[in-house]
């Protein structure tokens, strides 16, 4: 109970928001009776911050644009192209874009795809004249969903808090990628599906349940893999929900969503060293039941702000 009532004490001074997922995406389709006639979608996230980003498309198309309108959590143009010849080779440069905000592009000709990612540092990107094999973009995707979501973050390092051997947190890591990987599977061929609003809550309840197991006294889990397992199931229709959101374009679904998911365990491994590393340096120093504290409050306390706040999401 004076657990909880000092996460309540603390979100008065935790002003934070976990960063939504919602890279732009820029859809290219080549029409089937004229190679040099494409239809274009461009989706631009609603809550982006700044500028609306604008696509500049080769100089040797014509443009016939629509009204934007919103659906969902995106503002989407249609766009009509009548070009002079095929745009591979040429570049498409998207302007305005947000350091948060990155672009995918796909492009599907009739006789094969290109996907390229674009962002505010490289926000020019050539068609290829050669067939591309692999999806490689959403690698890219899938390591910046988890670097841009701080309330996956929170719970990686909440689960290494909560645990301690290597084989312990093999075994517990293991578990929650494989979990994670069912439900994002299952759920992009659309077999299961649960409201993302609902999702998330639930994902920032882990959080707040991770964060007090960081600051119980009896800090060893008996089967720390089957509760990352359980939670892996829930944050894997999380990571579903960004993906859903921008669409596989392509014909390579199960290829894009491999490089997703790899793109996410890359992510991961990169993080997992970081808490390490802080608990080693606080047991040398006689530091680490502090730190213990200081983990739990502040994962704890911004996974209870983030948990009323989507649920206020929801009702509102």
């Amino acid at each position: 109970m004076k657990k909880l009532l000092s996460f309540f004490l603390l979100i008065g001074s935790f002003n934070l928001l976990s960063h939504e997922f919602n890279p732009a995406h820029l859809i290219i389709n080549q029409s089937d009776n004229n190679q040099t006639s494409y239809d274009a979608t461009w989706m631009y996230p609603v809550k982006n911050i700044g500028k609306r980003a604008d696509v500049i498309f080769p100089d040797i198309c014509t443009l016939i644009g629509s009204d934007p309108f919103v659906q969902g959590k995106y503002i989407i143009e249609k766009i009509s192209l009548e070009c002079n010849e095929s745009i591979k080779g040429r570049f498409i440069e998207i302007v305005n874009l947000s350091v948060l905000t990155d672009a995918l592009v796909t492009i599907n000709f009739q006789e094969d795809t290109f996907e390229g990612l674009v962002n505010v540092q490289r926000n020019k990107i050539e068609i290829p004249l050669v067939e591309q094999y692999y999806p490689t973009a959403y690698l890219y995707l899938g390591v910046g969903h988890l670097f841009d979501g701080l309330d996956h973050i929170l719970f990686i390092f909440g689960l290494l808090f909560c645990i301690s051997g290597l084989v312990n947190i093999i075994k517990t890591i293991t578990a929650f990628t494989v979990a994670h990987s069912i439900t994002l599977g299952l759920s992009v061929y659309d077999i299961i599906y649960l409201p993302q609003g609902t999702v998330e809550a639930l994902i920032a309840l882990t959080i707040v349940y991770l964060a007090l197991e960081i600051n119980d006294g009896d800090k060893q889990l008996k089967t720390p893999w089957l509760m990352a397992f359980s939670f892996g199931l829930l944050h894997g229709l999380g990571f579903a929900g960004a993906l859903s959101d921008i669409g596989i374009a392509n014909d390579q679904m199960l290829l894009s969503l491999l490089f997703f998911n790899i793109g996410i365990e890359l992510a991961q491994i990169a993080l997992i060293p970081i808490p390490l590393i802080l608990i080693y340096i606080a047991s040398k120093i006689n530091f680490q039941n502090y730190l213990q504290v200081v983990a739990s409050f502040c994962i704890g306390g911004m996974g209870f702000y983030w948990f009323i706040d989507r649920v206020i999401g929801i009702i509102l």
